[in-house]
């Protein structure tokens, strides 16, 4: 029980994050095309990739540690969910080539940042 209840705790403060680096995301990029789900998601997918390199390739990082950032706070964090509302909206309104330039981008942004994640666990626990 003492696991859920953190992994709950990062899930809230991931939500949190969320909102912040999405509001300040949509201040500055404007609202063209969500950039503050591309930016999440992006940040999330790099974020994953480097915590579980860490924490699979050390014992610097504890399962229940590894579970609270990766489940409950970058589960929070990210939001899939919302890209792919975002992108069926698009099209619903006929934007079919932002939508998809939209997909395109997240698709590459995503896979770079998540072998940069691997990338930035080697460097610093090596592997």
């Amino acid at each position: 029980m003492n696991r859920f209840l953190w992994i709950c705790l990062g899930g809230a403060a991931g939500t949190g994050a969320r909102y912040l680096l999405g509001g300040w995301v949509l201040g500055v990029f404007g609202s063209l095309l969500p950039f503050e789900t591309l930016a999440v998601n992006v940040i999330g997918s790099f974020l994953i990739s480097a915590i579980m390199h860490v924490a699979l390739a050390t014992r610097a990082v504890s399962p229940t540690l590894r579970l609270v950032l990766t489940t409950g706070f970058l589960g929070g964090f990210t939001t899939y969910s919302s890209f792919n509302y975002e992108t069926v909206k698009l099209a619903q309104d006929g934007a079919f080539s932002i939508a998809a330039l939209y997909v395109a981008v997240m698709l590459l942004g995503c896979l770079v940042a998540g072998f940069a994640g691997f990338w930035v666990g080697r460097l610093v626990v090596g592997g």
